[in-house]
């Protein structure tokens, strides 16, 4: 038998493995999938015993599938090729922690998840070993078990958190086949807090008062959606990225508009009872601002009564 067929018929470890199949990791895997990347969910320990169907994805335009898709388990992941790491924010680092030891030294590790100061835990965690940070804007939803539906499509970029990372620019175009676009940037620090910013006006209040994006445009918010990107961008200021409040507040309003019919992350982890992301967005910006001694008492209030509801 010729070597080159034999080889075609060998099992061959996915070109992604993707950590974290919540609603948007259920949407890129999806993509990832039909865009002709090997892709492999990887699991927790906990699903062993769970049932696991195919993908019901449903597309942008409305096209209903079921995806096959590979799964393994955290805590024997086989080989890994590249991580994307998809958990909410504050389930990162004990997400990868089983991996210490395991990831094999070069593997790049890609964090897409919402809010900041998770990325350098990382590198502390896997010191020899890339870790890119990513912002995605598109909108995903999940309608039940491995069921999930894409309700927005958006831009999305990946950029360098510390050295070694800078020679894997090329995922970003792996990315964009399956996503339509995606972009490396060095400066990705700039992409993190203007996401920051979008994140601290539209999901506190989207989440607390059971509202789609698009109802955020109304007379009623105005005043508050204007100091809670004042505050930002004084804190992003003193960071050392400059921009205004102003800006700040046509960018969120123009996310507003683009995703109008969407729930905000934050909304549907509190209707669903889960974790949300506020201590990594709204709480790192407190953070900041502390370290500055830069009142922030909108975006402070919101923090408390989001804390406290959920």
């Amino acid at each position: 038998m010729p070597s080159g067929l034999q080889s075609s018929r060998l099992p061959s470890s996915p070109q992604w493995s993707l950590l974290g199949c919540g609603a948007l990791g259920g949407v890129f895997a999806s993509l990832l999938t039909l865009s002709g990347q090997p892709t492999r969910v990887l699991l927790r320990d906990r699903h062993r015993s769970t049932l696991h169907p195919g993908i019901d994805f449903t597309s942008l335009e409305g096209h209903t599938q079921l995806i096959n898709i590979e799964r393994g388990f955290i805590s024997q992941p086989g080989q890994i090729k590249r991580l994307l790491v998809m958990t909410k924010a504050g389930q990162v680092v004990s997400a990868l922690t089983p991996l210490v030891g395991k990831l094999a030294t070069g593997v790049p590790i890609v964090l897409l998840h919402n809010g900041m100061g998770i990325a350098e835990q990382v590198v502390q965690l896997f010191p020899h070993n890339p870790v890119i940070a990513g912002v995605t804007s598109h909108g995903a939803m999940q309608s039940g078990h491995f069921a999930f539906r894409h309700t927005g499509k958006g831009e999305t970029w990946l950029g360098p958190v510390n050295e070694a990372a800078k020679a894997h620019a090329a995922l970003a175009d792996d990315l964009g086949a399956a996503l339509g676009q995606a972009g490396w940037d060095e400066q990705i620090l700039a992409r993190q807090w203007q996401k920051l910013a979008i994140n601290c006006a539209i999901n506190p209040l989207t989440a607390l008062y059971k509202l789609k994006n698009g109802e955020l445009a109304g007379p009623r918010f105005a005043d508050v959606l204007q100091q809670i990107c004042v505050e930002v961008a004084d804190v992003m200021q003193a960071e050392g990225q400059p921009t205004s409040g102003d800006e700040l507040l046509r960018r969120a309003m123009t996310v507003v508009e683009l995703t109008a019919d969407n729930y905000s992350s934050m909304y549907q982890d509190m209707e669903q009872s889960r974790e949300t992301e506020i201590e990594a967005i709204t709480g790192f910006l407190l953070a900041c601002a502390a370290k500055h001694g830069i009142a922030v008492p909108v975006n402070q209030g919101l923090y408390q009564a989001i804390k406290e509801k959920s």
